[in-house]
């Protein structure tokens, strides 16, 4: 993927992700780099100016696998969350980072069990919580 998709996060969101990050050991999940990474050049926004088409987290998306028209629908939840539940994905999974912030339209680099990657499209933000005005989350 040539260019990385601009992201918004809602500064409730970055606030209690930076904190989650603090909590945890230097090596505690291989993605942590990638996660600050990611909330370093987003951009953030109040939980009310969160614009209702972008993946928050605890937001529900539909997703679509570009080579195979394959859909399936995830929430992005904190690990606290993660019941192991093939429908959620924890934040500190490598594509649950890369999910946060995405807007409806986003393409993005999907890594396939076994190696190599697939290329996904988020179709559709189902269920976001600032959209159903919950901020205090």
């Amino acid at each position: 993927m040539d260019q990385r998709p601009e992201l918004v996060i809602s500064s409730l969101d970055a606030e209690r992700l930076e904190a989650l990050l603090t909590s945890l050991p230097d090596r505690a999940f291989p993605g942590k780099v990638a996660l600050e990474e990611e909330l370093a050049r987003a951009e953030i926004v109040a939980p009310e100016k969160m614009p209702p088409d972008v993946v928050s987290m605890n937001s529900t998306a539909r997703f679509r696998v570009a080579s195979s028209e394959e859909e399936f629908t995830l929430t992005l939840v904190y690990p606290k969350d993660s019941d192991g539940s093939q429908h959620k994905i924890s934040i500190l999974a490598p594509v649950g980072s890369a999910l946060l912030g995405l807007s409806q339209g986003n393409e993005i680099e999907w890594p396939k069990p076994g190696g190599g990657v697939l290329r996904v499209r988020l179709e559709e933000v189902i269920d976001q919580p600032e959209r159903r005005g919950e901020y205090h989350r």
